[in-house]
């Protein structure tokens, strides 16, 4: 098998975009989930975004001069997120997943990034094996958690829209609970109205790009978590990642109507610095 690795291309979206819908459709069907992405024409959306992204490095797989798979790290200043990596699922078990791999974790280190992570299904077990082969530790399981909003309020822990003002105190709000900051995402949630913020007794003490399967969210305490979920109106994609040994947050979501749809697994490579408060990832980390 003759696998080439390249750069990837706008034009490459609707054919990237139809393997990133088939394999994982193929891999939840084995397992009786429903796929992260619904359908072919909404990966085609997302990697085209991908493609075009400055700050998105991305790597096609061709194999006999077809494209197989693609791979994606999205950069930052400290943390690099790979994904989503897929292969054609004609050809899983052919290696091709691995040199996807690869290639970005020596792009990875040519950026001089302090650490990777990713977040996986926890019932994949062959990704789980290739990605702990490849040094990647399991830092945290999660619960992907969906329903209907609770649209439950706190008097003390006042939700509203983020703005440009805000982001030095959410970026030093993150930077206290991960030992790094999330500014370049912050920012680009701000700008299209996704972010909001929670403020107690004066000051903000939590934010969230997005409460759902893209956006991240940090807070000082499980009550600012609170917040900011109860004002979601809903929870994007297959829903928002919940630590699940964080089981206050857990009783209570499932207490307010909201169910787990899925298990998955945060990992990491590099610097990984143990949360010191509360937190939801995204589907990067």
């Amino acid at each position: 098998m003759n696998i080439v690795l390249r750069g990837g291309k706008l034009e490459d979206a609707g054919a990237c975009g139809a393997i990133c819908y088939q394999a994982f459709a193929s891999i939840a069907d084995q397992h009786n989930f429903p796929p992260d992405i619904p359908s072919a024409e909404m990966a085609t959306g997302f990697l085209s975004y991908f493609l075009t992204n400055d700050s998105i490095y991305s790597v096609i797989a061709e194999v006999d001069g077809k494209i197989a798979g693609s791979n994606f790290l999205h950069e930052s200043k400290f943390i690099g997120g790979v994904g989503p990596i897929t292969v054609d699922p004609h050809i899983q078990n052919s290696s091709v997943g691995k040199k996807l791999m690869l290639n970005v974790l020596e792009r990875a280190e040519e950026q001089q990034l302090a650490g990777v992570r990713l977040v996986q299904s926890a019932y994949h077990n062959r990704s789980l094996s290739l990605y702990a082969k490849l040094g990647f530790d399991a830092q945290e399981p999660l619960s992907v958690m969906q329903g209907p909003a609770p649209g439950i309020t706190f008097p003390d822990y006042g939700v509203r829209l983020a703005n440009e003002t805000d982001l030095e105190a959410c970026n030093q709000l993150c930077a206290q609970v991960h030992g790094h900051d999330r500014g370049q995402e912050l920012l680009g949630a701000v700008k299209t109205g996704t972010a909001t913020v929670v403020e107690h007794n004066g000051k903000i003490t939590g934010y969230a790009t997005q409460v759902g399967f893209m956006g991240h969210s940090v807070a000082e305490t499980n009550n600012e978590m609170k917040a900011l979920i109860g004002a979601s109106a809903s929870f994007a994609g297959p829903g928002f990642l919940l630590p699940t040994r964080n089981a206050e947050l857990l009783r209570w979501c499932l207490v307010n109507g909201l169910r787990i749809a899925q298990p998955m697994t945060l990992m990491s490579k590099g610097l990984y610095n143990q949360p010191a408060g509360a937190f939801l990832p995204s589907i990067l980390y």
